[in-house]
């Protein structure tokens, strides 16, 4: 843990071969990260820019676009589980997540097979697979940890998707023969910069609804006490001049969470270290904040939906192209 008396976890949000096998090594050995997530456009930015990946990728000439791309990003998850074993075997953490294709979202079969067989070829036990909150993703979830697989549930921006992810969750646990961790990771900046600049022309302090929706939200899944599902806080980088790069970390610091940043925001929180409790937030300050984001004339729900929707077809592009250069 980061901050072991509150039972909070800081994760990088970041893959690439040769990060794993320096930067990320170096931060497990620090005590800053015990944890590591990917999704299709960190491995988008890693396949596609880095020679790391070359030798691999002449081998695999005769493979179809997305055998070579499961061949690379099962290597990589392998590289960074085993670099985050130690945490693992202590019971710290140690988890690495790898997303099912994106174009699967709305496909439960689909996405079981896959996350089963991708978590079965990496052959680690810390390795989460990543479904997005989804009507068919959450039958996908409750199959997956039915089985014995950890899950982070990803794309979460309402509170009624995280609610339907920790049902699923629950029943899971009550059909397998085994406890396993699971995470819910609510997207929190991406809700700041959809409605700030509309809320600044009303005159609503911005920079706040991200914040506030994810209170709201951890305080709901820590309500429902599903075994061993935990809030993960996501979408924390800070993009622009107006806030300080750690921002959605330091606002975010909550017993029994984790956060999942990138690197330089990592790097900008360690520059103080808080280590101060932030959540949980009065829920009579959250609701006077929703209720002038309403005055506003901004439909919050309506948000999420569109963040969801933009959310999945950017994952989709980021695959897209990996697949038509791997061609």
């Amino acid at each position: 843990m980061y901050i072991p008396s509150m039972k909070f976890s800081l994760w990088a949000d970041f893959i690439e071969r040769e990060f794993i096998e320096t930067g990320l090594k170096r931060l497990v050995e620090q005590g800053v990260v015990n944890g590591a997530t990917s999704n299709p456009a960190i491995f988008k930015n890693a396949i596609l820019t880095s020679p790391a990946y070359q030798l691999q990728l002449d081998a695999l000439r005769n493979h179809a676009p997305k055998a070579k791309y499961e061949a690379l990003a099962i290597e990589d998850i392998q590289k960074a589980a085993d670099a985050l074993r130690p945490l693992f075997d202590e019971g710290d953490d140690g988890y690495v997540s790898i997303e099912v294709d994106p174009y699967l979202c709305d496909d439960a079969a689909g996405t079981i097979e896959e996350g089963s067989r991708l978590y079965m070829a990496i052959g680690r036990p810390n390795v989460m697979i990543k479904v997005p909150a989804t009507d068919a993703g959450y039958v996908a979830m409750e199959a997956l940890v039915s089985e014995g697989i950890p899950v982070n549930a990803t794309l979460i921006f309402s509170k009624a998707q995280a609610l339907a992810c920790a049902n699923s969750f629950a029943r899971g646990l009550e059909k397998g023969s085994q406890n396993v961790d699971t995470v819910i990771s609510i997207f929190v900046s991406r809700v700041d910069r959809a409605i700030d600049e509309a809320l600044e022309a009303k005159g609503v302090q911005p920079a706040l609804t991200g914040i506030y929706n994810a209170a709201d939200i951890y305080a709901a899944i820590e309500a429902m006490e599903v075994p061993r599902c935990r809030t993960l806080f996501a979408s924390t980088g800070v993009k622009g001049e107006g806030l300080r790069p750690s921002y959605y970390v330091d606002e975010l610091l909550a017993f029994n969470s984790v956060n999942t940043a990138p690197i330089a925001t990592i790097e900008a929180f360690l520059e103080h270290r808080d280590t101060e409790a932030k959540l949980p937030i009065d829920p009579e300050r959250i609701r006077a904040h929703f209720d002038q984001v309403a005055a506003a004339g901004i439909e919050m729900e309506s948000v999420y939906g569109q963040l969801m929707q933009e959310g999945l077809e950017a994952f989709k592009a980021a695959f897209g192209e990996i697949l038509a250069e791997l061609e």
